[in-house]
């Protein structure tokens, strides 16, 4: 299955080794520990493999000694983040939200994201102004290095924190062209940050429109001209380059990407981004936060099929893989169940005769008039027991022998 709800039972499987679906957790481990891991991609249930000692499922007592194409992390052990704590954690009073990774499926804290409160752009979790999450999908930054030629796609595919006029990164944006405000530099400053990238860019643009006649103007060979002409300007921009040069070397291979991607037809491969990987300077370990459809966008060349299955990370092709897909899914299985049980009890209402239709609708009026006494009296802070419940039908049995 390319997706399901997965859960840990600690009872069977204490070290954190398996999981179960949820069919296996209602009819095989009903009683036992269990932690709701939400969901997890290509996950074979375990239960009653050889893992779980003499279990056996009920459901489907055949099963393979070991799923060995599952993963496994931490959160089968209760365990998530990298501060490797409990969620609920009993040692905090208030239990901070978590956002999952979408390619190793960990849960972080917000302040373990590896955002950089240095940093006045990115600085946050994108939010807009009610708070909300404006992001699809988010990648944490142990697992960043492994998408890094995500940064040689158009600024379109990520969501930033967009920085106000304090400086302070309060509202958001679908894309990074809003966030490039910046006080203008004084004549003869040396230039910083944002836009010391813009000016090596444009060395870099200067440098690209005069080439030299003879020089090859599409293809491979154009690719990586470009991209080492824009290597070495950096190197000899050194007066005018930030601090982290890296931040630097990034930005004008995405815009050397960019440059490429508008001079000359697309080569017979059709790869979107059109640049040798290998000239890609090394990526910095950040978190990254990827806006709607962001998936769409990725090139589908054989070139580029080949490497996403070097790195593990096919299954970004795949629609059926995203969380919005499986909620979609999931939402039309309850509606679809739903409207089936509507008209299960309506054909069970016409088939009834006059006298009989107003008795099962008295019923119902009564039932719920009692469920909601019962609700009322119990308040917020009073737990219902079984008890109640026992009692309320005591109630609504005796009712019907008074009407009788």
């Amino acid at each position: 299955m390319k997706r399901q709800a997965i859960f840990s039972c600690i009872t069977c499987t204490p070290d954190g080794n398996a999981g179960i679906c949820t069919a296996c957790c209602l009819s095989c481990h009903d009683g036992h520990e269990l932690l709701e891991l939400w969901t997890k991609r290509n996950f074979r249930c375990d239960c009653g493999n050889s893992k779980f000692g003499t279990l056996a499922c009920k459901l489907l007592p055949s099963k393979d000694i070991e799923n060995s194409e599952n993963s496994y992390n931490h959160n089968f052990k209760g365990l998530y983040c990298t501060c490797d704590r409990p969620y609920p954690d009993p040692n905090v009073e208030e239990q901070v939200e978590m956002i999952q990774c979408c390619l190793c499926e960990d849960w972080f804290h917000e302040e373990h994201l590896g955002l950089k409160p240095s940093d006045s752009v990115g600085s946050q979790i994108p939010k807009d102004e009610e708070g909300e999450p404006i992001y699809e999908d988010f990648i944490c930054q142990n697992c960043s290095p492994v998408c890094s030629f995500l940064t040689l796609y158009p600024e379109k595919l990520w969501v930033v924190a967009k920085v106000d006029s304090t400086g302070s990164a309060n509202t958001c944006s679908e894309t990074t062209e809003s966030n490039k405000t910046h006080m203008d530099s004084e004549p003869g400053q040396p230039e910083n940050g944002a836009d010391a990238e813009k000016s090596v860019v444009g060395k870099c643009s200067e440098k690209i429109d005069d080439s030299e006649p003879g020089q090859p103007e599409n293809g491979t060979e154009a690719e990586k001209s470009v991209v080492r002409k824009c290597s070495e300007k950096i190197d000899e921009s050194e007066a005018g380059q930030p601090e982290n040069s890296t931040e630097a070397e990034k930005f004008v291979v995405r815009k050397c990407s960019e440059k490429i991607d508008d001079s000359g037809p697309v080569p017979a491969t059709g790869c979107v981004i059109r640049t040798d990987l290998n000239l890609c300077p090394e990526f910095e370990k950040k978190p990254l936060f990827l806006t709607k459809n962001w998936r769409n966008i990725l090139c589908k060349c054989e070139k580029c099929l080949e490497m996403y299955k070097q790195r593990g990370v096919s299954y970004l092709l795949d629609a059926e893989d995203t969380i919005v897909e499986y909620e979609k899914k999931a939402k039309e299985k309850r509606t679809e169940k739903l409207e089936k049980q509507e008209g299960e009890a309506l054909d069970l209402l016409n088939n009834l005769d006059h006298v009989s239709k107003v008795e099962l609708l008295h019923g119902i009026k009564d039932f719920q008039d009692e469920l909601q006494g019962l609700m009322e009296s119990a308040g917020p802070s009073k737990a219902i027991t079984a008890a109640d419940i026992e009692q309320m039908f005591s109630k609504l049995k005796n009712k019907r022998r008074r009407m009788e």
